[in-house]
């Protein structure tokens, strides 16, 4: 034992020295004798310790408490674990725990607080919040050491709520970090995770013990308040995440925690809600009714408060009216900047419906975002009072899934609520697309009967199916059935009654409905049932006897619906009986409207009061009231009959909304309306009437005139005497026959309408304004002998128009209109109806001032309409055309005189009258034009005032700019920079602008403007036009050539200009000879020019140059007939004026018309033509010709006296003249060719020397002129000159080659070849052969080749393949002619291709021949 001490002192010396290793030696010889020497392995465990060996010290200080538990070994332990750091302080806690237990017992207090205050601090310090948490719990009062160190440490609430601040954020965080490590696993879904999620962390959560400690320990009201809600909080969240067999008892705990809330009126809505909504009682009057005024008054915020506040105000609510105390007027001082319960920082304020609108708006809007069972209940029944079944469908159906996911989240099962739901629901699908819902209303009514077999809503909803299906007996049997459970259902027995009255069964209605009245009075039924069944034993009495007197009486069915309204002010069948009542019996208008009306404001399905209503208001002219009537009804559901309904649908209010909408011009809307209409009741007449009219106004016209034609169709079959007028349909389709250009039936039908309805304005109106269009499209389009025969027409029917109709803007425009067309189309001037507008123009005139309106500038009077007498042929025209352009400024004068109390018609007058005074300006000679006209300053003066009296109108402007473009330019350019501000896409103000730039020599101005123009509107004409002018100022021929053609085919036959410049710019083209050109090319200039000599025939510059194009196309006599008129007036103007200019255009003429004498074959005439025109043009000092016009003219000349005089056998004259055409002329090639022809055929052996010498000339000068050397070879033949003969087919092969010789050309070089190859003497037919196959093989595109092989071979192919060359090179792919192609048609040798060539060509002998040659044969 002393050798025990010693080794223990020695191990004590050793470790104050701090010789570890020698103490540890001595501990464990001590141990190895003494195992249980608590001293040793406390010595051990120190110095293992300090070797910093911390596991086996652990493991020693571990063996001596288990020896004897000391505080020194603890102590020991303590350090140690303090070293290991975090991850010991499980270990801390427990050798905390034991040492402070030891201090207690030892009652040493302060060392037993100190041990735990060290421990927390090293928790909070070096552990994790975790560890913290568990460090915490020594200190709370669960803890052994707590009442030992109670009053030393912490109150437990403090602590408490530190622990739940801490788990708060840790299991916050710990969810997010789950939710996101597991959401990233495949097919994983985020809601599923989440709930996985909560589920783990919120069931294994110790917060709801530590909020329930807490509201235990709180000692402050408002912390421990602020605990119940978290409590409740976190209770209701783990419910929501418990298993669906653990969620029963997570209920009862969250419903308690609600309900205690509740109790002590702690305003957390949770609580309220959870209390509120989980009650699930059977009626909604069982709630209590304070409960329900709490929450409004805690939550005015909330969406339940709407509907619970709409649902309690409103007369259905069960529960007793609140009275409202009046708040006191709030006592303000300083200004509303001093107010501080603005901006968000006052209380919430509760807000009180006190109309119906505004509560239905109210509940409304808190249905739309609230989950909750109680308000879908209080809509529901809201719902089903105001009888709006779609909405209540849609919301039913939505509250049944919102109680099925609620049962789903907290297993609480709403048996009532599912119940309320169901039967509002089926009563809403009975009412809502009858009968198709009815199956799926019936099932809800038998599911509700299951749980409930004497549910009253339920029954009455099943017989309510029978009764809209008109099942009345199955209803009656179902109802009886029903009573046999509940004989003292005083509802179910009023829906009986009321079914054997609308079986017809009256008497007996009657009298179940009175038995039942007293009983109804005794029970005090609700208001509603006691009104309904007031009315329903008046609709009884009302229909036993239908006499009037019966009906009159105050004490039989009135007296009733009187009481109905007594028991109940707002229902609305009763008002609707009552205005029948009044209307029909009492003849009292005003109060029967006033019944209708609060039917109508009442009820949506009181069809026949918004009927009689709305048809009251039409009579008025009030369509806005008609429209909100039938729009109401439309909006009721009671119009469409669902699919399979046996009720008629309802087209009335439809048709009304139509009319109203198309009185505001709202016409898509109105053929809508229509069209539902028409779906409804498809024989409705008016509604056809309707919709033709809307889809008229709306610019679809072919809509239009099947919508008229289907009311015109049931006018055939139809009772005349109900559909009222049928004239109109008649002129709703003349309106849509003339907006579609069809304006001569549109004419016939305006006429039948006015044969019966003669003094109808607009009808007359329109008649004469469809004529004036009808006559202004045939100018347009070219017709114009028939547009003069419609103007005239106008005119003449302008006198049998009544005369009020005289006295209008309409009228006057029409008829100036009308005069207009005459100098459009001047050529039929001399048709001007003068006598009908002298009795026109006299209609109605009251003093000189009907047509003063600027007579002191422009100078038109009636003088020159009237005046008498006789004129001179060439005047007669200028008379005419004089007195059709003052008629129409008269007649648009008379349009300002009769609109002067209208300031847009006398706008558009002014406009009008502008253009035709310009019109009169632009027919005045060109010298008068020069400076500015009486005409034109009376256009610019109309044109300022019709922009002083409506400056927005772009078309204004633009006319001001045309007028005043020569006159003042920057006054034009400012008027249409106007114009194109008030509207940038007017294609015509661009043209306009581009014009002016042009006359301003401003091209890259113009250029802009003019492509501007086009991008607008690429179909307006003179944009490209005026391009066209731009790219002659480029001097791009080309692509003005093209440019003027383009705007030729899209221009109306009415533009002057490009009739002008595009038959120009063609014959600039063909005055160069170009390769391709064709006679097919001449036409369309040929009909331009015929075009513009109808439009303007005084013109004779273009008739001029229309005979140069008919001299082209062998049309000799039209242009004879042409130039011998020209040349009258030419002469004519040259003796009254003596011009150099007359003169040269009269040489001009006569040149021209020689020549065509002589294609005509009157050879004298021309000789004496061509005499005068070298005459005229003898004196090369005059300055009437230039020299190049002076040339060609006597070179014209010349040719034509010398082909003349040949063709009169007067060889020696001819030969003189072209002799004296080739002094003058430099030996043009082309007469050369002509004398040569001319000396040949003479005979003489001079001549002909002569001819060989004049074309060896030209061939010298221009080896390339094919005549002359085909002429040489033909000579050479002629003469067997061999020399001469190589020579010249020498030049012709490589003249064969040359793509600058025409098809006819290379036709004539192939007949040249083929006669040398059949001349030569030792020519064979192999040789010809080979000749005409090198033809056909440089030339295979064209038919002569091949028609030469089919004569000399005989076959058949080439003569087929010749003909199919021919049509191939026809125009517009070709320029082959009809004689070329009767030529190879002929040459087939077939009886139906000669009778084709004849046809194509019956002047030409081939294809007589061909068919004679086939019929011989």
């Amino acid at each position: 034992m002393a050798s025990i001490k010693a080794s223990l002192k020695a191990t004590n010396d050793a470790i104050r020295q701090q010789k570890w290793d020698d103490a540890l030696a001595q501990a464990e010889n001590v141990i190895s004798r003494d195992p249980k020497n608590y001293q040793a392995h406390v010595f051990k465990a120190f110095a293992l310790d300090k070797k910093n060996q911390l596991e086996l010290a652990e493991e020693a200080y571990q063996t001596a408490v288990r020896i004897r538990s000391d505080a020194q070994a603890w102590q020991g332990l303590i350090k140690l674990y303090e070293k290991q750091g975090p991850n010991a302080i499980q270990k801390y806690q427990l050798a905390a725990l034991k040492l402070a237990e030891i201090y207690r017992d030892a009652n040493e207090m302060y060392k037993c607080q100190d041990v735990i205050d060290k421990f927390i601090d090293f928790a909070r310090s070096r552990g994790d919040r975790a560890q913290y948490v568990q460090a915490l719990h020594l200190i709370l009062p669960d803890s052994p050491i707590y009442p030992a160190l109670e009053g030393r440490v912490p109150h437990p609430a403090k602590t408490y709520e530190t622990i739940a601040q801490i788990l708060e954020i840790e299991e916050k965080k710990r969810i997010n970090t789950l939710i996101g490590e597991r959401r990233t696993r495949l097919g994983a879904k985020l809601s599923e995770v989440t709930l996985e999620v909560n589920r783990e962390v919120l069931c294994q959560s110790e917060l709801g013990h530590i909020y329930e400690q807490l509201t235990l320990w709180a000692q402050d009201d408002d912390v421990r308040r602020q605990y119940e809600e978290k409590l409740l909080q976190f209770r209701y969240d783990r419910l929501l995440v418990t298993p669906a067999s653990g969620k029963a008892a997570e209920l009862q705990v969250v419903q308690k925690l609600a309900d205690d809330m509740v109790i002590i009126k702690h305003p957390f809505k949770l609580a309220w809600d959870i209390s509120i909504e989980w009650r699930d009682h059977k009626e909604i009057k069982d709630w209590d009714v304070d409960v329900l005024n709490e929450y409004c008054s805690f939550f005015p915020d909330s969406d339940l408060y709407r509907v619970l506040i709409g649902f309690m105000t409103s007369d259905l609510s069960p529960f007793p009216k609140k009275v409202a105390e009046t708040p006191a007027p709030a006592h303000t001082t300083g200004t509303d900047d001093e107010s501080t319960d603005d901006e968000d920082g006052g209380a919430p304020t509760s807000v009180i419906p006190y109309t119906d609108e505004d509560r239905l708006l109210m509940m409304t809007e808190g249905i739309s975002t609230t989950n909750s069972l109680l308000a879908h209940r209080l809509m529901g029944e809201y719902y089903q009072h105001l009888e709006e079944h779609e909405s209540n469908v849609e919301l039913m159906r939505k509250a049944m899934k919102i109680m099925v996911a609620e049962t789903e989240k907290t297993g609480k099962v709403f048996t009532n609520a599912n119940q309320a739901f169901m039967l509002y629901l089926g009563t809403a699908l009975v009412f809502y697309q009858s009968p198709r819902n009815h199956g799926e209303a019936k099932f809800l009514f038998d599911k509700v009967l299951e749980v409930d077999p004497t549910s009253t809503a339920a029954m009455i909803g099943v017989g309510l199916i029978y009764e809209e299906e008109e099942e009345f007996d199955q209803a009656i049997d179902f109802l009886g059935r029903a009573l046999k459970r509940d004989s003292n259902n005083l509802r179910v027995r009023a829906e009986v009654g009321w079914l054997y009255a609308l079986k017809g069964d009256y008497t007996r209605g009657k009298a179940e409905l009175e038995s039942l009245l007293p009983l109804m009075l005794r029970a005090s039924v609700s208001k509603d049932l006691l009104a309904q069944t007031q009315y329903r034993l008046g609709c009884c009495i009302w229909n036993l006897d239908p006499s009037k007197a019966a009906r009159k009486s105050r004490t039989g069915a009135y007296a009733y619906f009187l009481d109905a309204l007594k028991s109940n002010f707002n229902y609305a069948p009763a008002y609707s009986s009552l205005g029948i009542y009044y209307a029909d019996y009492a003849k009292d208008k005003k109060r029967a409207r006033m019944c209708f009306l609060k039917a109508v404001e009442l009820s949506s399905a009181e069809v026949e009061s918004a009927e009689r209503l709305a048809r009251s208001f039409a009579d008025d002219g009030d369509w806005d009231r008609v429209e909100l009537v039938a729009r109401r009804v439309v909006d009721s559901g009671k119009v469409r009959p669902p699919p399979g309904s046996k009720k008629r649908g309802i087209s009335w209010p439809l048709s009304a909304l139509g009319v109203a909408e198309l009185n505001k011009q709202d016409y898509a809307k109105a053929i809508v309306s229509f069209q539902q209409a028409l779906r409804i009741a498809p024989e409705d007449y008016h509604s056809w009437v309707g919709l033709g009219e809307s889809y008229h106004n709306s610019g679809r016209y072919i809509a239009a005139t099947k919508a008229i034609q289907n009311a015109q169709r049931l006018e055939e079959r139809g009772d005349l005497d109900n559909l009222g007028d049928t004239w109109f349909t008649k002129y709703m389709l003349a309106n849509v026959k003339r907006e579609l250009g069809e304006f001569d039936e549109a004419i016939t039908l305006y006429r039948e309408v006015i044969s019966t309805r003669p003094e109808e304005e607009g009808v007359v109106i329109a008649l004469m304004q469809t004529m004036v269009e009808n006559a202004m499209d045939c100018v347009e389009k070219g017709l114009f002998g028939k547009s003069v025969e419609l103007a005239t027409e106008a005119l003449s029917f302008a006198l049998t128009a009544p005369t009020h109709i005289t006295n209008t803007f309409n009228f006057w425009k029409a008829v100036g209109d009308s005069c207009s067309i005459f100098s459009s189309v001047q050529s039929h001037a001399q048709n001007f109806p003068t006598d009908n507008l002298r009795k026109l123009l006299n209609l109605g005139v009251e003093n000189k001032s009907t047509y003063a309106a600027l007579e002191d500038v422009d100078g038109v009077g009636k003088d020159v309409i009237f005046a008498e007498g006789i004129f001179p042929d060439n005047e007669k025209l200028g008379v005419d055309l004089t007195r059709s352009l003052h008629a129409t400024i008269l007649a648009h004068k008379r349009a300002i005189h009769v609109s002067a109390n209208d300031i847009h018609a006398q706008a558009v007058a002014y406009y009008n009258l502008g253009w035709a005074e310009n019109r009169a300006h632009l027919c005045l000679p060109s010298q008068l034009r020069l400076q500015s006209s009486r005409y034109q300053k009376a256009a610019v003066r109309c044109f300022k005032r019709a922009i002083e009296l409506e400056a927005g109108n772009p078309e204004f402007w633009n006319s001001l700019g045309v007028v005043t473009s020569e006159i003042n330019p920057s006054v034009a350019q400012h008027a249409f920079v106007r114009s194109l501000f008030l509207n940038e896409r007017s294609a015509h103000a661009w043209s306009n602008l581009g014009a002016l730039a042009l006359l301003q020599n401003d091209i890259k101005l113009a250029n802009e403007a003019f492509t501007r123009a086009q991008s607008n509107d690429p179909d307006y004409a003179h944009a490209w036009l005026g391009q066209g002018l731009v790219a002659l100022l480029y001097g791009d021929l080309k692509e003005a050539r093209s440019l003027f053609t383009h705007a030729m085919g899209i221009s109306e036959s009415s533009s002057l200009l490009t009739r002008r410049q595009y038959p120009v710019s063609l014959f600039d083209h063909i005055l160069t000879n170009p390769p391709n050109l064709g006679v097919t090319s001449l036409i369309q200039p040929l009909f331009a020019l015929a075009q513009l000599r109808c439009l303007s025939p005084q013109d004779l510059a273009y008739q001029h140059l229309s005979t140069l194009y008919q001299e082209r196309t062998n049309d000799s006599l039209r242009a004879i007939d042409t130039l011998e008129n020209a040349c009258e007036q030419l002469e004519a103007d040259y003796e009254a004026t003596e011009s150099a200019e007359s003169l040269a255009r009269f040489a001009l003429a006569k040149t021209d018309l020689a020549r065509s004498y002589l294609s005509a074959g009157e050879y004298a005439k021309a000789s004496e033509c061509g005499e005068m025109a070298l005459q005229l043009s003898s004196d090369e000092s005059a300055n009437e010709l230039t020299a190049e016009q002076r040339n060609k003219a006597r070179l014209s000349a010349h040719m034509t006296v010398g082909l003349a005089e040949y063709f009169s056998k007067n060889v020696e004259a001819a030969v003189s003249y072209f002799e004296a055409a080739l002094d003058e002329s430099n030996g043009n090639p082309d007469a050369v060719c002509v004398l040569a022809q001319m000396l040949w055929a003479t005979g003489t052996e001079e001549a002909r020397e002569r001819a060989r010498t004049v074309l060896f000339d030209v061939i010298e000068k221009d080896p390339s002129h094919v005549q002359s050397v085909l002429l040489l070879g033909v000579i050479a033949l002629l003469d067997q000159d061999e020399e001469s003969l190589d020579a010249v087919v020498s030049e012709l092969q490589i003249l064969r080659t040359s793509d600058k010789v025409t098809n006819a050309e290379h036709s004539q070089i192939g007949e040249v070849f083929r006669a040398v190859a059949v001349l030569s003497e030792n020519s064979t037919e192999n040789d010809v052969l080979t000749q005409l196959q090198n033809d056909v093989m440089l030339h295979p595109h064209l038919p002569h080749g091949w028609s030469r092989v089919a004569e000399l071979t005989g076959e058949e192919y080439p003569a087929d393949m010749a003909l199919k060359v021919a049509l191939k090179a026809i125009p517009p792919r070709g320029q082959l002619g009809a004689v070329e192609l009767a030529d190879a048609y002929a040459g087939t040798g077939k009886v139906t291709n000669a009778q084709t060539a004849i046809f194509i060509a019956p002047w030409n002998s081939s294809g007589w021949e061909s068919l004679g040659s086939a019929v011989a044969s």
